[in-house]
């Protein structure tokens, strides 16, 4: 996603699973003699020190969740069956997420934990506290559900799941990639920051905008009548 996000030829990232799940999460069958207080669930490998957990987590995984949340580009989660654990939380780090009828949504209740990274701070801003605690209470929403409470964008048969996906990704390539970029970094600061920042931001970004090549041509394609060719500058 790193490389995609850094390349000019690719306008929309699209993470999705092989098969019929969209993410497993962790594989509680890799210790045949099951576990012990104290094996490290994600790797079934003894801890090293009672701090070897949280290191792990957060040079590791969170450190993942950080970089799919923070790439510019527009990103969607094409879920397409069960998003147990860190598939929760992946498909919470991007922007968009469109699911089959197929799709749930699990949490680490199954192995013993709490709700981890995207899932702990993305879940209250999408759906509420009360919604959030009902679903880390019990471990498990369903995708009409999870299109009700505002999990899911939009739910479709799995059978036009992928055509669905490239619509959209066809609508979003038809406008400015700086102005999706920008729109991106904004929104998602203002989830954190107050009114009178987010103005700064945005009044700081048109500035920008007004003078790209994009902005441009997007007026000129307007005016002319025919289809803008964005470079992203």
């Amino acid at each position: 996603m790193r490389a995609g996000d850094d390349d000019p030829n690719i306008r929309v990232i699209v993470l999705t699973g092989v098969g019929r799940g969209f993410c497993a999460g962790v594989d509680v069958r890799g210790n045949p003699e099951g576990f012990e207080p104290g094996d490290n669930f994600l790797g079934n490998n003894p801890q090293e020190g009672g701090d070897a957990s949280r290191e792990r987590f957060y040079y590791g995984l969170t450190k993942l969740m950080r970089d799919i949340t923070y790439i510019r580009k527009p990103t969607i989660a094409m879920v397409n069956g069960v998003a147990a654990g860190f598939g929760l939380d992946m498909a919470l780090g991007c922007d968009i997420r469109y699911g089959s009828e197929h799709a749930r949504f699990i949490g680490y209740q199954q192995v013993g934990q709490i709700i981890e990274n995207g899932g702990a701070y993305f879940l209250p801003r999408l759906i509420g506290l009360g919604r959030t605690l009902e679903f880390a209470y019990t471990g498990d929403i369903r995708a009409e559900l999870a299109h009700e409470w505002g999990i899911l964008n939009r739910v479709f048969p799995a059978d036009d799941l992928e055509a669905e996906v490239r619509a959209l990704c066809e609508r979003i390539i038809k406008n400015p990639p700086m102005v999706q970029w920008i729109n991106k970094r904004v929104i998602r600061a203002a989830l954190d920051s107050t009114l009178e920042t987010t103005s700064v931001l945005t009044s700081n970004a048109s500035g920008i905008l007004q003078s790209s090549e994009d902005a441009t041509e997007a007026r000129n394609a307007l005016i002319e009548r025919r289809d803008p060719e964005f470079k992203g500058r």
